[in-house]
C-alpha cells in the first residue's frame, strides 16, 4: 500500500501540522491502496503564506522564463507517464489502458496547447489607434486556490495549474481526497522542474476543510473550482466576503439531438460517449433526444451497445469500463436507477446491482432507459454514472425546448446531415459548447458552460486570461 502523507509547501515536502489520516480506496477492490493526511487550517495558512511571499517575484519573472519551467514539467511527465497512468487507474478506477491512452495524456495535450496560446499572448497591448498613449496590461490575479475533482484528475489539474503558472500567479492546489495520488506525482514534476519555492503548493483535504479555508481566505485572490453545482454555490457564498474572483466549471446534463438524417453510427457513438469513463464526465451526453421516425431503431441500438459493453477491473488491460469512484457514488447511481424505474421510464438494458460476475468493487451495469420524459428525475439530475435516458421528439422546435429545459448548460450535441440545421441549432442551444456529428472541439478551444454549469472558460487563450486582471494605463511614454 502506498503511503504519502506529505504536503508540498514553499518548495519542499512537509509533514501535516496535525496528522489526520484518510485511506484512499481502490474502487476496483474496495480496499485501501494509500494513506493521506487531511490538512488543517494551519497547513492551509502555511501554503497560502508561501504563495503570497512568492507572488511579487514570480509575477515579474519574464514570460519566457515561466515558459521554460512549464516545458520542464512536460519533460518530467514524459519520463514518468506510465507511473502517472497507474496512479490514476488505482485511485479513481480508470481501466489501465484508458488511463494510459486518455486520462494521463490530458497533461501533455493541454500543456502544449497552452504553450501555443502563450507564444502569441500579449500581456501589454495598445488600446487602439485612437489612443496612442493608452495601454491595456494583463497582470496576474495573485494567489489562487485551485480545487480539482476526481473524475479526470490530471485533466483538471493541468487546466488550472499550467495557465496560472504562465500568467504569473502563485497557487495552492487542493486535489480531491478521493484521487490525490496523481496530483502528488504532479507536484514532484513541478518540484523537479525547479519551479521557485512557494509558486506551487499542494495541501490535501476535503471540501468542508481545506476547500472552505481556501475559498474564504483573505489572502487568496481567486478560486478556480471544478466539481458539483452544489459545491460551486457553497464556494461562491463563502468567497463573497473577501471579494475574490470565483471561476466555476460545474455539472452538466447534455442533450444529444439525433435527427432522422443522422449518420448510421450516430446512436452508437452517443451511447459509447455517455458510458465513457464509466459515465463520470460532466460533459457526457446523458439525454439522447431522438426524432420519432428512428426512435425505435435507436432504442434497439442503444440496448445492444449497453449489453455488449464490458465492465471489468481497472487493473485488467483491454477496452472496457471500470468501476465508479466510491461507495457513495455507487449508492447515488443505484438510487437514481431505482427512481427511474419507479417514475415509469422503460428499462431497456442494465439496471440495479453489479454486472454479472462482479461481486466486489463499485461496478455499475451500463443502463439505458427509454420513453423518458424531461420531467423525470433521471432527466433532471446529473447521474454521473453509465446511465442513458432516451427521449423522443417530433419537431426541431420541440427538441430545442427539451434540450434547453434544464438548469445546466455545459455541452449539447447534434447529429444531422443538414448543415443549415446544424448551424441553426448550434446558436439556439443554450450551452457553453456544442459538438456536432462526432467532431470534437479543436486544440485551444475553451471548455466551459452557462447557467448552473458555471461560467469558467478553460483552455487556450481563454484559460490563461482567467488568471489575469485587466489594467488600463493612460499617458504611456512613446517608445
Amino acid at each position: 500500500m502506498i503511503e504519502k502523507r506529505e504536503f508540498y509547501i514553499g518548495g519542499r515536502w512537509v509533514s501535516p501540522a496535525t496528522p489526520n489520516d484518510l485511506p484512499v480506496i481502490d474502487p476496483s477492490t474496495e480496499e485501501p491502496c494509500a494513506v493521506i493526511s487531511l490538512g488543517s487550517e494551519a497547513d492551509t495558512n502555511a501554503a497560502v503564506a508561501a504563495a503570497k511571499e512568492a507572488f511579487p517575484s514570480w509575477a515579474f519573472t519574464a514570460p519566457a522564463k515561466r515558459r521554460e519551467y512549464v516545458e520542464k514539467i512536460l519533460a518530467n511527465y514524459e519520463a514518468r507517464q506510465e507511473e502517472l497512468a497507474r496512479a490514476i487507474s488505482l485511485e479513481m478506477g480508470a481501466p489501465i489502458d484508458f488511463a494510459r491512452n486518455s486520462q494521463a495524456p490530458c497533461l501533455p495535450w493541454h500543456l502544449k496547447n497552452f504553450l501555443t496560446a502563450f507564444d502569441s499572448f500579449e500581456f501589454l497591448r495598445p488600446l487602439g489607434q485612437h489612443a496612442p498613449n493608452d495601454r491595456i496590461a494583463l497582470e496576474p490575479v495573485g494567489v489562487v486556490g485551485l480545487i480539482t475533482p476526481w473524475n479526470w484528475p490530471m485533466n483538471q489539474v493541468t487546466l488550472k495549474v499550467i495557465p496560472a503558472l504562465l500568467a504569473g500567479c502563485t497557487m495552492v492546489l487542493k486535489p480531491s481526497e478521493l484521487a490525490p495520488l496523481s496530483s502528488l506525482l504532479f507536484a514532484e514534476f513541478v518540484h523537479d522542474a525547479g519551479v521557485p519555492p512557494g509558486v506551487f503548493n499542494l495541501v490535501n483535504g476535503d471540501g468542508p476543510g481545506v476547500g472552505s479555508q481556501l475559498s474564504g481566505h483573505k489572502d487568496v485572490d481567486m478560486i478556480s473550482f471544478t466539481g458539483s453545482t452544489r459545491a460551486g454555490a457553497a464556494i461562491t457564498k463563502n468567497a463573497a466576503d473577501t471579494f475574490k474572483r470565483v471561476c466555476l466549471e460545474l455539472g452538466g446534463k447534455g442533450a444529444n439531438l439525433v435527427f432522422a438524417d443522422a449518420d448510421e453510427k450516430a446512436v452508437k457513438r452517443g451511447v459509447m460517449h455517455c458510458f465513457n469513463n464509466s459515465g463520470q464526465s460532466c460533459n457526457a451526453p446523458t439525454r439522447m433526444l431522438v426524432e420519432r421516425p428512428i426512435y425505435d431503431q435507436a432504442v434497439e441500438i442503444a440496448r445492444e451497445v449497453a449489453e455488449n459493453r464490458k465492465v471489468a477491473s481497472a487493473h485488467e488491460p483491454g477496452n472496457h469500463i471500470g468501476p465508479v469512484v466510491s461507495e457513495a457514488q455507487y449508492n447515488k447511481i443505484q438510487g437514481l436507477i431505482e427512481k427511474g424505474i419507479a417514475e415509469g421510464a422503460r428499462l431497456v438494458a442494465g439496471g440495479l446491482g453489479r454486472p454479472e460476475g462482479l461481486n466486489r468493487g463499485y461496478f455499475v451495469r451500463p443502463t439505458v432507459f427509454a420513453d423518458v420524459t424531461n420531467e423525470m428525475t433521471i432527466a433532471r439530475e446529473e447521474v454521473f454514472g453509465p446511465v442513458l435516458s432516451i427521449i423522443p421528439f417530433d419537431t426541431e422546435e420541440e427538441a430545442v425546448a427539451i434540450a434547453n429545459d434544464t438548469i445546466y448548460g455545459l455541452t449539447n450535441y447534434v447529429q444531422s446531415q443538414d448543415g443549415e440545421r446544424r448551424n441553426r441549432l448550434a446558436r439556439r442551444l443554450r450551452s457553453g459548447m456544442v459538438e456536432m456529428n462526432g467532431q470534437s472541439r479543436a486544440a485551444g478551444s475553451p471548455f466551459g458552460g452557462v447557467k448552473a454549469s458555471g461560467r469558467a472558460r478553460e483552455g487556450g487563450h481563454w484559460g490563461i486570461e482567467e488568471f489575469l486582471d485587466v489594467k488600463a494605463i493612460s499617458g504611456w511614454a512613446a517608445e
